[in-house]
């Protein structure tokens, strides 16, 4: 069978389209764990110091956007907590959509292994909490040890380098990915008190709105920013968690471009004749020839084009989600005081003991036992070169809850004593996670280089 001349440019194009934006999004969130960690360490270091009124203070301070008669007024934590959060969101939603139509989830056979592993992370860590906690005044926080913390597991992995296959961090990111989701969906239908239903037809009336912008193929970028806008007031006065506009909006943001890559690698390949020069007599500067300039021009129209807004508002905003808004977000919401806080008399609190073994027992059991179950029942397989101490390793990087986890603590939680004592045991359970998981995938990469120098 006879290839045609384009088969390896679009082969270049399809691995481009599915392994470049895994290796960005490593990348981005592996670095922001960094920031995230020194954000914690300055929370902490500021909240027990002698300036710990000024942390409480400034977070503390109420802002107020006003149209008209139209006014919401918060303190600047919930403005970071439910208004820079929504990007956040927004981008997870971006992620998993992209994962959806040519990632990891992409197929049923793909999106079986990583959302069977987050199923599995998820109820037995939350029924662990509920068991401890069943009848006590913290039965509400069984969501808090349900997440991962995807930029924090990612940071850990990438200690290691190009040690561990491809196909380990490809398993953990769509596992955390999925987790993500199910933690969203568990914010809208378990954290949210009241509902107010006006509210909810307006936002209904939104995403219709945005639907039919999807529908059309509109991809004038500023209508869905203003759509996305109104469902996030919307969503705000009907008493949802406001950040779930964020995943609402990303599942309608349009994943094609005005038209294909066929037509663009054609057009490409007629605007580069243009730039025929001898013996390099094009010019030290392109306002020489008004062709290469019109040329260079439609080349970056037709770059534009061809990209999808999902991926053009993907690649904008994540390195702002990762180097400011989530290192914001633990700057203000890591603020734990060990004033008249004491570990060994918390130790066995049910809410201690809900949260620290259902991020370091649950996850990785529930992780690993729902792989090992669906794989022995021939649904799904491992990725190649990934054995089931992998899969236990990251499983107990999955215990990394940090972000979510405070962040549905903070939701569970109006009384301040138990916030402050759930974040305790958050970060207490979070590095148990961290360094079993580390420990073990160590001693794993250990081994497997002794068997090949054997060999």
């Amino acid at each position: 069978m006879m290839l045609s001349k384009y088969q390896p440019i679009r082969n270049s194009l399809i691995a481009d389209q599915i392994f470049r934006p895994a290796q960005s999004f490593f990348k981005n969130e592996a670095s922001s764990s960094l920031l995230l960690l020194l954000s914690t360490i300055v929370a902490l270091v500021w909240v027990n110091s002698y300036l710990a009124e000024t942390y409480h203070h400034l977070w503390h301070t109420r802002f107020s956007i006003a149209i008209g008669d139209y006014s919401v007024t918060k303190t600047l934590i919930h403005w970071i907590d439910e208004g820079l959060m929504t990007f956040f969101f927004f981008t997870v939603g971006l992620e998993i959509k992209r994962e959806i139509l040519v990632g990891e989830l992409s197929s049923p056979k793909k999106a079986l292994l990583p959302v069977i592993a987050a199923l599995g992370g998820m109820i037995v860590p939350g029924a662990i909490y509920f068991a401890f906690n069943f009848g006590t005044p913290t039965a509400g926080g069984w969501g808090i040890p349900m997440a991962t913390d995807i930029a924090f597991a990612l940071g850990a992995i990438a200690v290691f380098g190009k040690k561990l296959p491809v196909g380990l961090r490809i398993f953990l990111s769509a596992f955390a990915i999925a987790d993500d989701l199910g933690a969203v969906l568990i914010i809208a239908l378990f954290y949210t008190q009241e509902i107010v239903w006006h509210y909810l037809l307006v936002c209904i009336f939104f995403v219709f709105a945005l639907a039919l912008a999807n529908f059309f193929w509109i991809r004038w970028t500023l209508l869905y920013v203003l759509i996305g806008l109104g469902i996030w007031f919307a969503i705000l006065g009907s008493g949802i968690h406001p950040t779930v506009a964020g995943i609402v909006v990303a599942m309608f943001i349009p994943a094609r471009g005005k038209y294909d890559t066929d037509r663009f690698v054609k057009k490409v390949k007629k605007l580069m004749g243009g730039f025929q020069c001898e013996d390099q007599s094009c010019g030290y500067s392109i306002l020489l020839d008004r062709d290469h300039l019109d040329a260079v021009h439609a080349l970056e129209v037709a770059c534009h084009d061809v990209e999808t807004p999902l991926q053009r508002m993907e690649h904008a905003l994540h390195p702002w989600v990762a180097f400011l808004v989530l290192p914001l977000f633990a700057l203000c919401n890591a603020g734990l005081s060990f004033h008249g806080l004491s570990i060994a008399d918390t130790v066995v609190h049910p809410l201690a003991l809900g949260i620290t073994l259902g991020l370091c027992v649950g996850k990785p059991l529930g992780i690993t036992l729902f792989s090992y179950i669906a794989a022995k029942a021939g649904i799904v397989s491992l990725p190649e070169g990934v054995s089931w101490s992998h899969i236990l390793g990251v499983s107990m990087l999955g215990g990394i809850g940090f972000t979510m986890s405070l962040f549905i603590s903070g939701l569970s939680f109006p009384d301040p004593d138990l916030y402050n004592l759930s974040r305790l045991w958050i970060f207490v359970g979070s590095l148990l996670a961290a360094f079993a998981g580390l420990l073990l995938l160590g001693v794993t990469c250990a081994l497997s280089r002794n068997s090949e120098q054997q060999a």
